[in-house]
């Protein structure tokens, strides 16, 4: 029975198996920017506060609009697109494939089609047939050693982890160079002109990032390829950071710094993507990590390179040498890369972008112990380029971030994590603790021994961060870390408060002790987790669009704090700009206790189900978790945790582009 006015009444679905549900509602739908609504009527479903849960499922069956469905469709596929085919049709399409590309010959053709079977699932590779012994072998060794992986793989590693290095060391050698560069360009004092100029000349490569250079990645890489990009980049930020070394006014070093950005900006987006096409799956999040680890180090690197040249003495018709040596010093790892880039395949996904897949075999066979895992991997990039193919026309993928609920909350949580990766405070402590620990009492060269310090620690712990943030959660070590970044700028801000010349005073002591206990504190935590969770939080349809929206925000953000902090600190005085930020991190603490879901170790699916929830529901539910805290841990009251999500089918939860619980937002 129907009405004209409201549509299908709600059958009885709770006799019903999922899989018979799925059919009944599955209505057709032309694409996935279908605008009007198929919904049947229902009660507006309402969160549970006392139970902590959604209305059962059979109230939840109907609400979804044709858009909404074939959007998770979409990012079913994605997630693997040859899920559910029989292994003889695959078996037939792998085969088709390397025919129809003209790969190799019989034996290729033999790899591609028990390659696709294997493509389907990895690990099932026991259930495959006609498999050699010498196959089996290699692809056991795979599962159970990922780090056994050919040379050729670890070159592809280093010249990503110089990339890294190439990132830190441009960003830091700027910290002891500018102690000598502002004297000798008059802008040394603490009038609004000299601390607004200081400021300019130290944000001026992350405003090009955040104008420019960022939204340059797209093009670089359809041009000229993930290795050309690279190298290109990489030559930029040499041919940046030898010019540094010849300006002699602050406008020109305003240019030659500003043309860095071009250098930092798309390689800051270009090496992860590189690095994740061309290593296995089982070894790609540990590179993932690795990138911020060794921007640590080559922060640190920078810091070492100020050191090392600090006593450079002026010769006849150079002033100013030594400083110039240190802003000159950061191209030798990015000469390095460049020197090395084209010993590396280049990325067998962006060959196969091109249409030209048996470059991308070769490339990926270079890649791989066999040619059976080369196989593998290009039919399963070749599937998921069809099925992305099949879904790049309509509506605007910005537009979907922002207008999709579940997209939109990603985003919020994503760019909230980009936000106060910045507003925490530590590019105040990279850019500017050589002239912090100067203002504290320090003497030159102590000051620039005591930032070699504060480097060291920054990259000795992010080390362990390849392993907490797996274990311990994105989330759990954001709640932790940032009320203790809080105390330790506090502690550091309040230290300038004690006399100088008392004796034995321990003002330096102290100033130094809260910058690296703050070190200490930021490298496990909000260090790797925004890049991290901004990678998986968004849907895969999307991802690429709002990580690029992600990177942006990040150099935006630092590009104000580098250009505010010296007239911040003349303004507020130190105590006031340290104390500035330490209250962020107040604020930071409960915009991530209310606002930032959990990801860790979650599947496509359960991401859909955890981004699906209301932003008020968890907003809600952080207060709730902050009382169970103080409950258990500090009342000592046996009180047990609440659990907001459960593993289950939740797809028709999230209401499309047409309705969203959370008005206003």
């Amino acid at each position: 029975m129907t009405s004209p006015e409201i549509g299908p009444s709600i059958p009885d679905t709770a006799s019903k198996s999922s899989s018979e549900r799925r059919l009944e509602y599955d209505w057709d739908y032309h694409d996935i920017n279908h605008n009007f609504p198929l919904r049947t009527f229902h009660p507006e479903p309402e969160y549970d506060d006392e139970n902590h849960s959604l209305p059962p499922k059979a109230l939840r069956l109907g609400t979804t609009t044709a858009a909404e469905r074939a959007r998770r469709n979409v990012n079913a596929k994605l997630a693997n697109p040859l899920a559910g085919i029989s292994h003889a049709m695959l078996e037939e399409m792998g085969a088709r494939y390397a025919r129809k590309n003209q790969v190799g010959d019989q034996d290729d053709i033999r790899a591609f089609s028990k390659g696709a079977v294997l493509a389907q699932d990895p690990s099932k590779y026991h259930s495959v047939a006609g498999l050699t012994d010498e196959e089996r072998n290699v692809l056991h060794t795979e599962e159970h050693h990922r780090w056994h992986q050919p040379p050729l793989l670890y070159i592809v590693i280093v010249v990503c982890s110089t990339c890294a290095a190439v990132q830190g060391m441009d960003e830091t050698v700027v910290n002891g160079g500018q102690l000598f560069y502002k004297y000798q360009y008059g802008i040394g004092g603490d009038d609004p002109r000299s601390t607004w100029l200081t400021g300019l000349l130290n944000s001026a490569p992350y405003l090009c990032c955040a104008v420019l250079g960022c939204w340059l990645t797209v093009p670089f890489n359809s041009l000229f390829g993930r290795r050309g990009t690279i190298f290109l980049t990489c030559l930029f930020s040499a041919l940046a950071c030898f010019w540094q070394a010849f300006a002699n006014t602050w406008w020109h070093m305003f240019v030659s710094r500003f043309f860095l950005g071009f250098g930092i900006g798309p390689k800051s987006a270009t090496v992860p993507i590189f690095a994740a096409e061309t290593t296995p799956p089982r070894i790609r999040g540990a590179l993932v990590m690795q990138w911020q680890m060794w921007t640590a180090f080559g922060i640190m690197l920078g810091y070492a390179s100020d050191l090392c040249f600090y006593k450079v003495a002026d010769h006849a018709g150079v002033i100013g040498l030594n400083w110039r040596l240190m802003m000159a010093s950061a191209m030798l790892p990015a000469l390095v890369v460049v020197a090395c880039v084209f010993m590396c395949p280049e990325s067998p996904r962006w060959y196969m972008s091109k249409g030209r897949h048996f470059k991308a075999y070769q490339s990926m066979c270079k890649l791989r112990h066999n040619k059976i895992q080369a196989a593998r991997d290009v039919y399963y990039m070749h599937t998921l380029l069809e099925a992305e193919n099949d879904i790049k026309h309509g509506r605007n993928k910005f537009v979907e971030i922002i207008a999709v609920p579940r997209n939109r909350r990603a985003m919020i949580a994503s760019e909230l994590l980009m936000f106060l990766q910045q507003f925490c405070g530590v590019n105040i402590i990279s850019y500017y603790s050589s002239q912090i620990f100067l203002d504290g009492g320090f003497s030159p060269i102590s000051a620039l021994s005591a930032s070699l310090g504060f480097g060291l620690i920054n990259w000795v712990f992010a080390i362990p961060a390849i392993y907490t943030i797996d274990t311990f959660g994105r989330r759990n070590l954001l709640l932790t870390t940032y009320p203790f970044l809080s105390l330790f700028l506090f502690f550091t801000g309040f230290s300038f408060c004690i006399p100088a010349e008392m004796e034995h005073s321990p003002r330096l002591a102290c100033i130094a002790l809260g910058i690296y206990l703050f070190g200490i504190v930021y490298s496990p935590g909000q260090g790797p987790v925004p890049f991290t969770y901004s990678a998986e939080a968004y849907p895969l349809y999307v991802r690429a669009y709002g990580m690029s929206m992600a990177t942006a925000t990040t150099w935006f953000f630092n590009a104000v704090l580098s250009i505010t902090w010296p007239s911040m600190q003349t303004a507020f005085t130190t105590q006031g700009a340290f104390s500035w930020y330490a209250t962020w991190n107040i604020v930071g603490f409960f915009l991530i206790l209310t606002l930032l879901p959990e990801t860790k170790g979650k599947t496509l699916e359960e991401l859909d189900q955890v981004f699906s929830v209301p932003s008020s529901v968890h907003a809600r539910y952080g207060v709730r978790q902050l009382r169970y805290f103080l409950k258990r841990y500090v009342m000592r009251r046996h009180v047990e945790p609440e659990t907001l999500y459960e593993h289950e089918d939740t797809r028709d939860l999230d209401r499309g582009f047409d309705h969203d619980d959370e008005k206003g937002l």
